[in-house]
């Protein structure tokens, strides 16, 4: 397994990340994604350990808590061997009251106090505000969250969904006051919606910000099911109205474009189409590990051979050209005067 550093941080992390969001399956949304117990549990993070992947990526709102009980149970007595990643910030399905959500001090240590608790552990190693929260002063948010670093309940700050001025402002304000920074960005990153290439990622180099990718497979439909003029499949998650990526995100014609693409390069490399997508992302600038989830063992060890292999120059170029999309000012103006405005060295 490769390591690489998160961000401009000391923290080294496996490329790849499994992500535990099918762990529970306590609502209809995210039985969508998987109900995963406790036992099973246990024998998918042996399996990622086996392989060299330490780092679990879960969220307080998973299951309304249940993906952090499961995952803590999974973890016992492996403690000293595990990253663990969690986030807060969105309301739980049965919160209530004035202070239910959002980023602020008293949240923040309420949310912190009780992921702790789910998890079993003492601290947590990368602790993510889930969204931006726009109704607390960012210095408000920061503080809080260098207080619980002080603390020792958590070892690393990142944000995840966050717009380019969202992200510049808090680096911003850490900086002029000492506190600890945001070393990730959890991002939505896919050959079908490369978005984040047009601010974030220019950001991320220029102010070393690692990325964590989640859905690098969007939702399912890089997974090597979605052909062209056939209907989704049925127990797929975007079927099945689980989908973290809304439809419009993805227009069919882009899709089938990529997946004719993939099914050549598979071809090419004796890979699947799901590990050829998950290695391109893997070559691309700022991003430090890709969060890959499973419904059962099986799919898990499909994912973890997305690595020890790399797309050659030729691969990575068609794959580039079946996903490019139409771009928005003023990123379309900026990438016309590069001189001015270079691009990441990758380009």
């Amino acid at each position: 397994m490769e390591y690489r550093f998160l961000g401009g941080s000391g923290l080294q992390v496996p490329v790849l990340t499994f992500g535990t969001a099918t762990f529970g399956g306590s609502n209809e949304f995210f039985k969508a994604w998987g109900s995963t117990q406790a036992d099973e549990a246990t024998r998918m993070v042996n399996l990622c350990l086996d392989a060299g992947v330490n780092l679990f990526d879960t969220a307080n709102t998973y299951s309304d808590g249940l993906s952090e009980e499961i995952l803590g149970k999974a973890i016992e007595g492996k403690r000293d061997k595990v990253l663990i990643s969690t986030k807060s910030t969105f309301p739980m399905s049965n919160a209530s009251g004035a202070n239910y959500q959002g980023s602020g001090r008293s949240q923040l240590i309420k949310n912190v106090e009780a992921s702790l608790k789910r998890l079993n552990t003492d601290y947590i190693d990368i602790y993510h505000m889930h969204g931006f929260d726009g109704n607390t002063p960012v210095e408000e948010v920061l503080r809080g969250l260098d207080d619980l670093i002080q603390s020792g309940k958590i070892r690393y700050i990142a944000a995840s969904n966050f717009s380019g001025w969202h992200l510049m402002k808090s680096l911003s304000v850490s900086e002029r006051y000492g506190w600890n920074k945001y070393v990730a960005h959890q991002v939505y990153y896919s050959l079908v919606n490369r978005e984040y290439e047009w601010e974030l990622m220019p950001l991320g180099v220029d102010q070393k910000v690692g990325a964590l990718v989640w859905s690098p497979l969007a939702a399912g439909m890089l997974g090597g099911k979605y052909r062209r003029n056939q209907p989704y499949p049925a127990d797929s998650r975007v079927a099945q109205g689980g989908s973290p990526v809304p439809s419009f995100a993805v227009p069919d014609e882009l899709l089938y474009n990529v997946v004719d693409a993939l099914d050549e390069v598979a071809a090419e490399t004796g890979k699947s189409v799901a590990q050829v997508a998950l290695n391109w992302l893997l070559q691309r600038p700022t991003v430090s590990s890709i969060i890959i989830g499973a419904r059962n063992e099986e799919q898990l060890k499909q994912n973890l051979a997305a690595v020890g292999w790399n797309l050659t120059v030729d691969q990575v170029k068609k794959l580039d050209a079946a996903s490019e999309a139409p771009t928005i000012y003023p990123y379309w103006h900026q990438r016309g005067n590069l001189k001015l405005n270079p691009l990441p060295k990758f380009y």
